[in-house]
């Protein structure tokens, strides 16, 4: 039997794995999931009709503002709506959380720590599987239609100031910003839980001063905005991190690594990094999901089971993990780790919808939001290992402002077929523009288009059937948020 200490071999391995995407892996991998994953909490529209016209009544006025695509890298415009506002987010403190990959699913893990530890939580993510209300959440769920309507209503005099007054009206997303921010106050919440929208240093939430700053792992995506390296988005990225904070870094790349590191020293802030000071020290393939053991801030916690599949849900976790550790001051005031029942009850009750999420069976269809290369290659990965599928086709809906060949590539080795569609979206590619760079990924006889989502979904689903019910044929819909929940309401969920 070895003398080496289990973490140190994580260490050791940390220099040779794919930063992004590898694992440490124990156990069988032979144990395939039959059991779908909870229910999760994707609100559908208000049954009630006059709140439902009210709610699309906001919506519409939102909608008039820019989109989420069309940025002016400021935070003037959100730090003068905080400032009539009162402050709101300074009200409670945070956890900030950025990278490529990852936020949500980690931000929904952090938020579920907290609440487990009997802590009132606001959580505010970006973009809505299907319902705008997603986005901001009390208490693990997603706040009412009602609520939702009341918190733009009281803040509407406050936004119409301050447009008055800049020379840009405050965006879409700087909006729901500050409405989140305001509902947070006006709960109020023990701790917010924050993901960036895009970037960092400019992005609208980047008003709070996060006692606890997560990065997830930092790919190439929105380069035109970001800068093309890992080591320039690492410089964007870098702006949530603030004066004597306690950093949490997933995995990175050597040059996005170096960039956040000096921004730490700069600023004075702790830094702690997934393989060195916490990571994942074994997992294995349950039923729905995965059994894990990992290194906290504070020691390890064994047997914890996570109702997500895929090794980059265990990265996850184990970020998500030492973000609580941090804000709870274990590795700086304590040393002691967490009460460990309630980390494996919090982590059993995860849910995160629109990724790995199984919508039906008889073929299995399974919903992921990936939309960049490296997304991509994260699911790719984890559908071989937590699904026994004899065919899988695809059906893949993409936006036009994304390296879709890079995420088509990815999925090659894993699609027996892909139908081409496209979702609702202004920003959504043409479907025949799409299919041509299929066509040159998996060669013209694997790819069918279909420019309706629904046709696609039924081609797509006939396809996984064709060897018969029982040969094991499932569907993937993937490309975007947006198709996934296009898809999803079409599938009957929500």
């Amino acid at each position: 039997m070895s003398d080496t200490d289990p973490f140190d071999e994580i260490v050791a391995a940390e220099t040779d794995r794919d930063p992004d995407l590898a694992v440490i892996e124990a156990g069988s991998r032979t144990l395939r999931t039959q059991g779908a994953p909870p229910e999760a909490d994707v609100p559908a529209r208000p049954a009630d009709p006059e709140v439902d016209k009210a709610l699309r009544e906001v919506e519409g006025e939102l909608a008039t503002r820019w989109g989420e695509t069309k940025l002016e890298p400021s935070v003037s415009r959100i730090a003068a709506l905080m400032d009539v506002l009162g402050e709101p987010q300074r009200s409670y403190p945070s956890i900030h959380i950025t990278g490529t990959n990852g936020k949500t699913s980690t931000a929904r893990m952090i938020e579920a720590l907290l609440g487990a530890f009997e802590l009132r939580t606001g959580r505010y993510t970006s973009p809505h599987v299907q319902s705008i209300t997603e986005r901001i959440s009390l208490d693990g769920a997603p706040i009412t239609a009602e609520r939702f309507i009341e918190t733009y209503e009281d803040i509407k005099p406050y936004i119409e100031m301050v447009d008055a007054s800049q020379q840009y009206r405050l965006s879409f997303f700087e909006v729901l910003t500050g409405m989140a921010y305001a509902a947070f106050a006006d709960a109020p919440v023990d701790v917010a839980v924050v993901e960036v929208g895009m970037g960092g240093s400019w992005d609208a939430t980047n008003v709070i001063d996060g006692h606890v700053a997560v990065v997830t792992p930092i790919d190439l995506d929105h380069t035109d905005r970001l800068g093309e390296t890992h080591a320039a988005i690492a410089g964007e990225k870098a702006g949530i991190i603030k004066q004597g904070a306690t950093v949490i870094l997933a995995q990175q790349p050597v040059d996005a690594a170096q960039v956040l590191l000096k921004k730490a020293v700069e600023v004075d802030a702790t830094v702690a990094r997934e393989g060195l000071e916490f990571g994942v020290v074994s997992r294995q393939v349950a039923v729905g999901g995965q059994l894990v053991t990992l290194r906290g801030l504070g020691g390890e916690y064994e047997e914890v089971y996570l109702p997500l599949h895929g090794p980059y849900q265990a990265h996850n976790a184990a970020v998500a993990l030492a973000a609580v550790e941090a804000f709870f001051g274990v590795g700086a005031q304590r040393q002691d780790r967490l009460d460990i029942d309630t980390v494996r009850k919090a982590f059993a009750a995860v849910s995160s919808p629109g990724r790995l999420e199984v919508v039906r069976r008889s073929p299995t269809v399974v919903l992921d939001a990936a939309h960049n290369p490296a997304g991509a290659r994260a699911t790719a990965e984890a559908v071989g290992e937590a699904f026994d599928f004899s065919r899988l086709i695809g059906v893949v809906g993409a936006s036009g402002d994304k390296n879709v060949r890079g995420l088509l590539e990815a999925f090659e080795p894993i699609f027996a077929e892909v139908v081409i569609t496209q979702n609702s979206s202004h920003r959504a590619m043409d479907s025949d523009e799409l299919a041509a760079i299929a066509v040159e990924v998996f060669g013209e006889e694997r790819v069918q288009v279909e420019p309706r989502l629904p046709d696609a979904l039924e081609e797509a689903i006939t396809l996984a059937e064709e060897d018969g019910e029982f040969a094991g044929g499932g569907v993937l819909v993937t490309g975007s948020v947006i198709t996934v929940g296009e898809a999803r309401l079409l599938l009957g969920r929500g």
